[in-house]
Parts: structure tokens; sequence; C-alpha cells
């Protein structure tokens, strides 16, 4: 028996106010232990357990008849059984309730050893037998997971913030030196001392770019233009560089789901998380292995979804990246999507790789799983959330060249003086008549003293008082033909939600290549028909 019927719980209660019911029967008892969505577990002033319920038994990984009679810090890891038994001690000298709002945050232990997150509230009991203790305790493990990944995401937007900050002006600097660094190695002979400098100059500017991106893409601010793309032939198409990346001691096993369906994505940044995850695949097998890439249809369901801050349930594509490797220990795999983490020596790694992967899987509206242990490989899962849409019609493909024959006259709208002088040149270089302007209200001044054509504009999107969407619209109203390219180091918040550009826009970010810029350019002016709608980009 717990409790006397003629002793009140408490000061509050009086026995005439409890129901007839509770003196007597125990089933109602029974039931409401039960049926408690909480372990309840009752010990005496020894620490033995005295009564537990079912939920107590299911909790912890044992039927109920074993705990009974058994020390309470059966239930306690073992490295704080001690701390626990004295503490149990300390409350059996002053019992009082310890309500489950200000409860205790503790860890328990499985019967099979395996330790997990609980929260405890506790109470006393006086009964003729004696004190006896009564714990309530809640398995918070979802709740702690969500935590860390509200934690992880909080610090992603925090570094994110700061890398969207100094973007734009960061890369402003990297267009004017790689360049102009391109100039120079134009006029340079290969057999000039100084080729060597500016090469180096160029390839440091190639390696910050990539580190700006980088930057971007974990902190979900890369600049998307999204498509319906199939799955299967994304990946397809990395094999042939994956096999290069790898090295011959290393096997790469492609297995596609017949029936994989299409996801809306950016293809590039599909491309590029494969390539990531092959890397650090490899660095884990310095011996040899295989690496493994699967791709399937899947569900995930509401219990998925509960313990995975963002996903919805609903249909999805996975990608599956497995390798042989020396897999990873939970310390680490807790901490492998941080930025600028890295279990490599110095040098060898920036600590943005799997970072980098992780914000593109989340801005495309996905998700991404771990599983490793140490010595068993590692397993990483990519989810897509599925459409029905067909794949989208494929990019308009022209050859590299980087002069033009035909002088069509461009309109070149950027307010850095640097950057606007730079694009000037390049854009001479390639051929085309120029019309510059370093904000809105100058441009749309000179298209109104220019007589001709002007076949394309090329405008910074964030300028002083006029965007270059606001320019666009000015300028399409006098010149419906008019063709637009958007030129921008600006991310999420200034280009489009969550850094994503409908599939009409034609951008191009900054830093770039006056080769891309050609490549760019040629694309909108060769194609067909009527000019786009205006798509919206801000």
């Amino acid at each position: 028996m717990i409790d006397d019927p003629n002793h009140p719980p408490s000061d509050d209660v009086r026995p005439t106010d409890i129901p007839v019911a509770f003196h007597k029967t125990e089933k109602l008892v029974v039931a409401l232990l039960e049926s408690a969505s909480q372990a309840i577990v009752i010990v005496d002033r020894a620490g033995r357990i005295a009564l537990v319920n079912r939920r107590a038994g299911e909790m912890f990984g044992y039927i109920p008849e074993e705990l009974l009679g058994a020390r309470m810090e059966l239930l306690v890891p073992e490295s704080r059984r001690a701390a626990h038994g004295r503490q149990r001690e300390e409350y059996f000298q002053r019992p009082r309730a310890r309500p489950m709002g200000i409860g205790l945050d503790l860890s328990g232990q499985r019967k099979d050893g395996v330790e997990f997150p609980v929260e405890v509230s506790l109470s006393a009991v006086e009964t003729e037998e004696g004190t006896f203790g009564i714990a309530f305790v809640s398995d918070i493990s979802v709740r702690k997971t969500l935590e860390q990944q509200l934690v992880h995401a909080q610090k992603m937007e925090a570094v994110g913030r700061l890398a969207g900050g100094v973007a734009h002006d960061f890369n402003n600097m990297l267009t004017v030196i790689a360049g102009y660094n391109r100039m120079i190695l134009d006029e340079l002979s290969n057999l000039d001392p100084l080729r060597g400098y500016a090469e180096e100059i160029h390839k440091a500017a190639e390696r910050a770019s990539a580190l700006t991106n980088q930057l971007l893409a974990f902190s979900h601010r890369q600049i998307m233009q999204p498509r319906v793309v199939n799955l299967n032939a994304v990946i397809g198409q990395t094999e042939n560089m994956l096999r290069r990346l790898i090295g011959e001691d290393i096997q790469l096993v492609m297995s596609f789901g017949a029936d994989t369906g299409n996801i809306r994505t950016d293809p590039s940044h599909i491309e590029q998380a494969i390539v990531n995850l092959a890397v650090n695949a490899r660095d884990a097998m310095p011996l040899g292995g295989r690496i493994t890439i699967e791709t399937s249809n899947t569900r995930i369901d509401e219990t998925y979804a509960k313990t995975h801050m963002g996903v919805e349930p609903g249909e999805f594509v996975m990608i599956a990246v497995s390798d042989t490797g020396h897999g990873m220990d939970s310390a680490t795999r807790q901490r492998i999507f941080d930025p600028f983490f890295t279990t490599k020596p110095p040098g060898k790694g920036t600590g943005l790789g799997l970072a980098t992967v992780y914000g593109m899987v989340k801005q495309s509206g996905g998700d991404i799983w771990v599983y490793s242990e140490p010595g068993q490989g590692t397993t990483f899962k990519l989810y897509f959330p599925r459409v029905a849409e067909p794949v989208s019609p494929g990019a308009f493909e022209e050859p590299e060249h980087a002069h033009r024959d035909a002088a069509e006259t461009l309109m070149l709208v950027e307010d850095e003086t640097q950057v606007r002088e730079l694009e000037v040149k390049m854009l001479k270089q390639l051929g085309y008549q120029v019309l510059a302007a370093a904000n809105g209200e100058e441009a749309l001044d000179v298209s109104q003293a220019h007589p001709g054509k002007i076949s394309l504009l090329v405008t910074d999107v964030v300028m002083p008082n006029m965007s270059g969407k606001q320019v666009a619209e000015a300028l399409l109203s006098h010149r419906p033909d008019l063709r637009v390219l958007y030129l921008s180091g600006y991310t999420e918040n200034t280009i489009g939600h969550h850094g994503v550009l409908d599939s009409s826009v034609d951008f191009l970010t900054k830093p770039f290549t006056r080769e891309a810029l050609a490549r760019k350019v040629r694309e909108i002016l060769s194609r067909q028909g009527p000019t786009q709608e205006q798509p919206h980009v801000a």
C-alpha cells in the first residue's frame, strides 16, 4: 500500500473531498498509473524501487518485475550513481515537491547501457510504511535533438548575416582584382618574369571567390536559379569528374532508382554537394575503399518530421552517399555541419565542405542526416521534396568565344566607380558599344539622349535611390525590346526570397570573369523571340 486513506495527502485536501471510489478500489489508481505518459517510479528511503508503471519499463527497457526491489541507481548512468545516491539521501532528509517546470535535467540509462536525457520532477508521500519518493520521469531526447538543431540553425544564421554583410563589398573588390589581373595576363607573354606573379594573384582571387561562395552557401544565402531536374541525370553527369577526384584506389558505385522522381533545385548545387561529400569520403579512406551513391524515392512521415526541425512530411527524393572509411564518433557527428569545424590536418581543409552541403540542401527545402560509427563508415542522406512537374528545358549553351564582330550597344549601370570602369573595359574588349551610368537617374538620361537601339541593360541590383529592377522597369516602358542582365555580390535579403531567383531572371554573381560575362551576354543576345516578361527579383 502506498497511501493511507485516513491520512489526507496534503493540508489542502480532506478525506471527505476524495471520492469513495479511491478508498474502495485500487483499480482506478492502477489505471491512472498505467495511462500516464511519464514513467512513474516510487522509491523508499533506502533507494529501493517499490512501484513502477508500465511506461517506466518501456522507457528504461525492463519489465516492471525486474525493477521492483532494485536500487533506484540502476536507472542512472554509472558515472553519476554515487552522486545520485547522496542527492537521494539529502532529499529524504528534507522531502519537498519539485514541479516539472523547475525539474532536474538528468540522464537515464536503459537496460542495454544506452544513456538518454530525462527530465525529473519529484514529490514525497507519507504512509504507514514510511516516506516514499515519487519520481515522474520524461524522456526528453526529441526535445534535446530539436534544441540542438535550433542552436545550430541560429549559429548558421548568425554567421550567415556576417557573410551577407560583407559579401557585396568583398565581391566587388574581387571583381576588380580578378578583372584587371586578367587584363594584365593578356598583355604579358609566357616568357615575361612578371607573368608568374600575375598568375598567383589570379589563383588567390579564385580561392577567395570560392571561399565567399561557400560562406554564402552554408548560410542559405547563395543565389539559386532553380529548375526542375531529374536527380539521376544530374548525378550521372558528375561520374567522370568524381572518378578523377577520388583516385584509382577507391571504387565508385552508382546505384540509381529506376523511377526516381524530379526535384526543383539549382542543379549546380547538387553537383557541388555530391563532389564535397565524395571528397570528404575519399579523405576518410586513405588506404582505399568504396564510395556508393544511391538514389530513391522515399516518404518522410510524421515521426521523422517531428525530430527534424523545418521538415514537413511528404514525398521526397533521397541521395545516399556512403563510404567504407573510418567513421565518426558521436562528438564529431554533432559538429560536422558547423562552419570551420574540421578533423583534417592544418592546411588540408577549410571546414566549410559539409557546412556548404548543409546550407544548399536546406536552401532547396530539403534535409540532411548522417549515420556513422567509428570503424563502420559513414552514410549521408540528402532529402529533396519531390515534384510532379516535368524536367525543365535545358539551359542555352553557346560555344565560348571572347570577342564579337557585331557591335551591339549595351547600357551598364553600376554605382561603384572601380567596378563600373572595369566592366566597361571588359565589354568594350568583347566588341560591344557601351553606355555607362553611375545610377538609375543617369541611366534614364543616357537612354533618352541615345537615338539608337540598346540591346541589353547590364545593371547592378542594389544601388542608392533606384534599384536595378526599378531601372529595368523604367527603361522597358520606353524600350520594350530591351533585355536585362542583373549583376550583384549581394544575396538573400536583397536579391530574392531565400536567395532564390525566378528561373527567367538572367543573373551573374560577382565576382565573375570576363569569359563568364562574355558567355552570359552572348547567351542573352542570341535568344530568339520577344523579350521575356520582367520577373520578380527583389
